[in-house]
């Protein structure tokens, strides 16, 4: 039997009132649809990570990062405040390293007519300084809050709906072969080789 994929998603804010949650629902459910994968789900507010990086990293970093450690890949809940993505959101990026390694990140985004993404954009220059693979494929809400319903489904189900099966097969795809290479070669960026 295959062995299933684990995917961390991660919920990119911690503001009062966000709409992260109404997005993050709905990409749950969309996941956990697929057999293949297996989810673990991370809200910086449960988290509860420190606004300091220390050399030294306290119990619940450690445990944040080892959950970061043991994803095979990674779906974010991307939203845009003022032309960038929350800091809640880049808090928990810098608070692993080499956790993000060789694995593949996929991004869901909202926001208001860009639709989270710049978010996005700003995230793939980030990603790229921790060796990580961002898929091109996303999923974007336009003027979020106009999108869903008062149940929270998507307006246009159909719509999301191929674009996030798109999203998931491409994860799919990526974590497998992610997965296999560093299996069979470690992952070892270059300054650390050289160093």
């Amino acid at each position: 039997m295959e062995r299933k994929i684990r995917v961390a998603l991660l919920m990119g804010s911690d503001r009062e009132g966000r709409f992260c949650d109404v997005v993050a629902r709905w990409a749950i459910d969309q996941i956990n649809r697929r057999s293949e994968f297996t989810l673990d789900v991370i809200d910086p507010l449960e988290a509860a990570l420190p606004t300091r990086i220390e050399r030294q990293p306290s119990a619940e970093v450690q445990a944040y990062r080892e959950r970061i450690g043991r994803a095979d890949a990674f779906v974010l809940i991307v939203p845009e405040y003022n032309r960038g993505y929350p800091a809640a959101l880049k808090s928990m990026i810098d608070h692993a390293k080499e956790e993000w390694y060789a694995k593949p990140i996929a991004m869901v985004s909202d926001g208001g007519m860009a639709g989270g993404l710049r978010s996005v954009e700003q995230l793939r220059l980030v990603f790229s300084e921790l060796h990580a693979v961002t898929l091109r494929d996303t999923v974007s809400f336009h003027v979020a809050w106009k999108q869903f319903d008062r149940h929270g489904r998507p307006i246009h189900a159909e719509a999301v709906q191929a674009a996030m099966t798109t999203l998931l097969d491409r994860l799919k795809w990526w974590a497998d072969a992610l997965t296999k290479a560093r299996e069979e070669t470690p992952y070892m960026p270059a300054q650390a080789v050289a160093g």
